[in-house]
């Protein structure tokens, strides 16, 4: 069971860091004119793009610490 939790959230994780990394590059390309006008612009896609990416690699390196629980018991 925990290798089945373990592969969900490993796959989970790779999904949430993907999407919230490729939110942060439309907003960086979007913003890349208002950069001269607005530097502090460069601090939005921490914001929108780098929490879930934080919950998404917390999520992918728990997926990772419980399959390798699961093979280190069979063995």
């Amino acid at each position: 069971m925990s290798q089945l939790f373990g592969g969900l959230l490993l796959g989970v994780g790779i999904l949430v860091m993907t999407c919230s990394g490729l939110c942060s590059l439309v907003i960086v390309v979007m913003g890349a004119g208002m950069v001269f006008q607005e530097p502090s612009v460069l601090l939005l896609p921490l914001v929108v793009g780098g929490i879930p990416f934080a919950i998404g690699f917390g999520m992918f390196h728990w997926g990772k610490w419980l399959l390798r629980q699961a093979n280190d018991r069979e063995t």
